[in-house]
């Protein structure tokens, strides 16, 4: 298999308006980043993923998008991103940028002019409708706007001011690409792409994902594009299988690096019902079954695979299946310990590597979140308690992950110098914030600062095979094997003493968050122990 950089790679997501904010209006920007690429240095990212930073009106925070080629105003400007670019390149970070493509804001040019003027040829880079059917929107309600003024429904499996493009149309595929070549030009590392599989829908069939036509789009989109580069690429694909997963990252079908796969996350929700009615204690086992299928069937060389607990449209992993009392700190070790020792390229979101957890959101008016607040908004009609719709909303609603990054004990947890910032500050940051985490030498950060190196430095983290063991249910070890050399990882997945049964020798200890002589002495695990060991040949 060639190798390429990312396979190597571990990746740090940036949420723009929650990072840093260096010009005191509440909201974090380009600049901010900036000011603070020397931490993501020091923590030893290789690239960053950047939320969409482009002109927007901020409907859906940025994944609306009004102009592909415009930096939009809260964030700064095309220098300031220019400048960005240049930073980051010399501390051998890249730029991975956030595409949106299944997808624009109704203010963008496009719609304007296809709206306006229904004979113009940008009517068909959107999809248009005498009737509607039964498609409903993601955040609610039906998937198709009716506009007065042409007198046809627009697709929209979004917020409504997000129309859906027409993949169909070779002409807007043409402009897509030179939308994406102009930031190839400016020297970016990749592309993240927004939910990648929707771009093959057929609406008159009822296909939102998948489509039929989608690879040959891929395809395509990789000869004209970053085929001719060594750039990352990862496609957010809520459906996808190992199987899907290698059509898109085999190498030898030219589409690209990897995929999101969300089977995991599925975990944190009750089977068959809403994503509000969320579970409320995760099924270790299951998920133990689901990455030892991603990480045996999704085999070296036929494709690739990320790794993550958290992103901006997740609730902060720790606070709905870590421990955010007394073991806060081993139960993150824990979880970074168990995902970054498997195959795959591991993405860290901002304030992951220092434990930041949910917000204790009290009612409807701190949230900005358009698809919690569709939720309250549809349950209230229904008759729901408002109290049990704010416990879903303090669990699994998307505004956990964008409260601002906790840099310090002052105020504002030195995010912004304003006095309200966009999304309120988490309460806990005088005590959970980057300042204490770099003075503390066992603090979760200098865990993640060592897995980050420990992939840098050793292949058998890109080669190994995986072989899942045998173990009480709450106990998650498995074996990455390859040839004579063989590593184990131990995670006691629970805040409950758990039995763990020994017998191999080892020569080395790469990582503990715990005194692995009395573990395996006693044979028992405490809470949220978690360890890699160098097996003896």
């Amino acid at each position: 298999m060639e190798k390429h950089w990312w396979h190597k790679a571990t990746v740090y997501q940036i949420y723009p308006k929650s990072f840093k904010d260096s010009n005191g209006d509440g909201i974090g920007d380009l600049q901010g980043i900036i000011s603070q690429l020397d931490y993501l240095q020091k923590l030893g990212i290789t690239a960053i993923w950047l939320s969409p930073v482009y002109q927007s009106p901020m409907d859906d925070n940025g994944y609306d998008i009004s102009d592909y080629e415009v930096i939009a105003d809260i964030f700064g400007n095309m220098a300031d991103m220019e400048e960005l670019l240049d930073q980051a390149n010399q501390r051998h970070i890249k730029i991975v940028m956030d595409l949106v493509v299944n997808h624009t804001s109704d203010e963008h040019a496009w719609f304007v002019e296809a709206r306006e003027n229904p004979t113009s040829p940008e009517r068909d880079f959107y999809i248009w409708r005498d009737q509607l059917n039964d498609l409903d929107s993601i955040f609610g309600g039906s998937a198709w706007q009716y506009d007065q003024k042409s007198g046809q429904y627009y697709l929209h499996f979004f917020s409504k001011k997000q129309p859906d493009l027409n993949w169909e149309n070779a002409q807007l595929r043409q402009k897509v690409y030179d939308m994406m070549n102009f930031w190839i030009a400016k020297g970016i590392g990749g592309f993240r792409m927004d939910v990648i599989d929707m771009i093959g829908k057929i609406p008159d069939q009822g296909i939102s994902t998948n489509g039929p036509k989608l690879h040959d789009y891929l395809k395509e989109m990789n000869q004209a594009t970053f085929g001719k580069h060594d750039l990352m690429t990862v496609g957010e694909t809520w459906g996808a299988s190992p199987e899907i997963a290698k059509q898109y990252s085999n190498p030898d079908h030219h589409e690209l690096s990897m995929v999101f796969q969300f089977e995991h996350i599925g975990l944190q929700h009750k089977p068959d019902v809403p994503k509000w009615d969320y579970a409320k204690e995760l099924d270790v086992p299951a998920l133990k079954a689901i990455f030892n299928k991603w990480q045996t069937q999704l085999e070296l060389g036929q494709g690739w695979n990320s790794l993550f607990w958290n992103n901006h449209d997740l609730p902060r992993v720790l606070s709905i299946w870590g421990d955010t009392g007394v073991n806060r700190v081993k139960s993150a070790q824990a979880l970074a310990i168990l995902l970054h020792l498997m195959r795959g390229t591991p993405y860290i979101y901002q304030g992951e590597e220092i434990g930041m957890t949910n917000y204790p959101f009290a009612d409807l008016e701190q949230i900005d979140d358009i698809e919690s607040l569709n939720f309250a908004h549809e349950a209230l009609e229904k008759g729901q308690d408002m109290a049990a719709i704010m416990d879903s909303i303090r669990m699994i609603g998307r505004d956990n992950a964008r409260t601002p990054m906790q840099w310090d004990s002052t105020k504002q947890a030195g995010f912004s110098s304003a006095d309200k910032t966009w999304l309120p500050v988490n309460p806990n940051y005088q005590s959970i914030n980057v300042q204490a985490a770099l003075a503390d030498p066992d603090s979760i950060f200098y865990t993640y600062q060592k897995l980050v190196q420990l992939r840098k430095d050793n292949d058998w983290l890109i080669d190994a095979d995986f072989e899942l063991l045998e173990t009480a249910d709450k106990v998650f070890a498995y074996k990455r094997v390859r040839d004579s050399e063989s590593h184990l990882v131990v995670v006691n997945f629970s805040n409950q003493e758990q039995n763990f049964a020994w017998s191999d020798s080892f020569e080395d200890i790469l990582i503990s968050n715990t005194d692995v002589a009395v573990a395996l002495n006693k044979q028992k695990l405490q809470a949220w122990d978690a360890f890699c060991l160098k097996l003896t040949d």
